[in-house]
């Protein structure tokens, strides 16, 4: 199972990319509201989410996703519920993939120290110990993160390929149409 974390201001590119393209390659996926059901993101769009933040269970998670996006963010470090995840993802060696101002969340829990990391420009400060990666998508042991909304499908093949396998990401990539 796979959690994607929504918070009221989430960035929708973000968010949305990740659950569509690991979806297209048939993993298992929901979309965790945090306080409610219908969360709104930066530019106005609404999404019913999956399930709330109060009704989850890490049990069986393999990758735990958190957005960017402003106020979105700071709803996904202030709950709780993500706390948790996080800190079950790392107990358990779980994929965790944070993409944007996101991986300051990582950053402030101290678990970027010493690792290769990437985020928004201007958020770097917030990845407390991490050595700034130039590429625009990160991987570190199991935390992916990546630099904002213009990498999002490269972000979430990355996901799709740590999950499953390379080629299937490779696949899903020619059936996008994307260069390169």
């Amino acid at each position: 199972m796979i959690y994607v974390f929504l918070g009221q201001g989430f960035e929708e590119i973000e968010a949305l990319t990740q659950v569509d393209l690991l979806r297209r390659a048939e993993l298992s996926v929901q979309t965790v509201g945090i306080g409610k059901r219908d969360i709104t993101g930066s530019h106005g769009i609404t999404v019913r989410c999956d399930l709330v933040d109060d009704d989850i269970k890490p049990e069986g998670l393999d990758m735990v996703v958190l957005p960017g996006g402003m106020p979105g963010t700071l709803s996904l470090e202030k709950s709780e519920a993500v706390q948790t995840v996080i800190d079950y993802c790392v107990q358990n060696d779980k994929w965790i993939g944070a993409i944007c101002a996101a991986p300051s969340i990582l950053g402030h829990k101290g678990l970027l120290n010493g690792r290769q990391a990437v985020c928004f420009p201007g958020y770097e400060e917030q990845l407390a110990g991490a050595v700034l990666s130039a590429e625009p998508v990160c991987v570190d042991g199991r935390i992916i993160t990546a630099k904002g909304p213009g990498v999002s499908i490269e972000f979430g093949l990355k996901l799709v390929e740590v999950l499953t396998n390379s080629r299937r990401a490779e696949i899903l990539k020619d059936s996008l149409q994307c260069r390169g």
